[in-house]
């Protein structure tokens, strides 16, 4: 691991990418304050993310080392809603509070604008205090609290409601609902 934050770089994520991927997401799951999910992921469950249809990344150290990701994943099946994409970032933690977040979250908002999504959108435990900081930093707008959102290890977790619009000035192209 280098020290060099600032060799942090961002790249589109590959299907070779996915057991480095699934380690970094693991430490989300064990640590409890990122998500829901309490089973771990293999590579081979995290190679069946790479669709071709929502954006992945990954930021990488000087050496080439995945340090962070982050992914887009479908948001809802109805036409109306085919611009929005649900978020994620999950950091190394030994890369975490060194701005390789911020690089993949970046890198994440140009892929996601550049393949015509209009919005990202996402949530986030109220405690994440780094991960409410590193959003707000990225110009996302909290815009309320789902309380008693779902159970992790069996006690009910409120979560805040992130979103931040990716191109307000281009017209809609999907209609339906």
């Amino acid at each position: 691991m280098t020290a060099d934050a600032s060799a942090v770089r961002a790249r589109p994520a590959l299907v070779s990418d996915a057991a480095a991927i699934a380690d970094i997401y693991n430490q989300g799951i064990e640590d409890r304050v990122a998500t829901f999910e309490t089973e771990p992921r293999t590579a081979e469950q995290v190679a069946r993310w790479f669709d071709g249809r929502r954006p992945i990344v990954v930021a990488t150290d000087a050496e080439g080392d995945v340090v962070a990701f982050a992914s887009a994943s479908a948001y809802r099946d109805r036409p109306c809603y085919a611009g929005i994409a649900e978020f994620s970032v999950y950091v190394r933690r030994d890369w975490r509070g060194r701005g390789a977040g911020r690089v993949a979250l970046a890198a994440l908002i140009e892929a996601a604008g550049t393949a015509g999504f209009w919005k990202l959108v996402s949530r986030v435990f109220p405690e994440n205090v780094a991960s409410r900081g590193l959003l707000r930093r990225m110009s996302f707008r909290e815009v309320g609290v789902y309380r008693r959102h779902g159970q992790l290890d069996g006690v009910w977790r409120d979560c805040v409601i992130v979103e931040r619009l990716l191109d307000s000035d281009r017209p809609a192209t999907t209609g339906g609902g």
